[in-house]
């Protein structure tokens, strides 16, 4: 299975393919999709460079599907919109080229990659570079997306069980107690 991986953000987005069959994985590309030549100002421009690009990178390595990081609240809420735009024309892209899309947190990436949560990018950077045999240090955004793709590549089928064994159902009844729905 080809896995994509993809780190969202306004200015560089970073991508990650490898190949995943059984317990071995293979590093394909990784890279990354800069906004910097359009002014900081023209947020559909940058937003357009993503989606383009992401469909680019789908188009050229043809994966089977697809993980990307699930964005949290910073302390700026303004920096989160933004990045949950970019990140929304990444998941654009990714659908649009008829992938699945499987989404991590960074903590979930982190521990999968790592071993513990709160590891440090150069953390991520080493343990992808020994996990693909890469002969040197990705970069930043393109290790994050790499881990997200060797998360996806190592949970993707146990999470998928996990689906197909307990259907969730919507409730359609909640209480109100003390100021909270239950």
């Amino acid at each position: 299975m080809r896995i994509l991986g993809i780190d969202p953000g306004l200015r560089t987005t970073g991508f990650g393919v490898i190949e995943s069959e059984g317990a071995t994985l293979a590093y394909v590309a990784s890279g990354t999709i800069k906004t910097d030549a359009v002014d900081i100002g023209q947020l559909p421009a940058r937003l357009k460079i993503i989606y383009d690009g992401i469909r680019e990178v789908s188009a050229r390595y043809a994966p089977d599907c697809a993980a990307v990081e699930i964005v949290f609240v910073n302390v700026n809420p303004q920096s989160t919109l933004l990045l949950g735009q970019a990140r929304g024309a990444a998941i654009t892209g990714l659908v649009s080229a008829g992938l699945d899309v499987a989404e991590y947190t960074a903590l979930q990436m982190k521990k999968a990659i790592v071993g513990h949560g709160h590891a440090r990018k150069e953390q991520v950077q080493e343990m992808v570079m020994r996990l693909l045999a890469l002969p040197g240090l990705p970069g930043k955004d393109a290790s994050d997306a790499l881990g997200l793709a060797i998360c996806h590549a190592h949970a993707g089928a146990s999470f998928a069980a996990m689906a197909k064994g307990a259907t969730l159902v919507r409730r359609s009844h909640a209480q109100f107690k003390g100021g909270r729905t239950y």
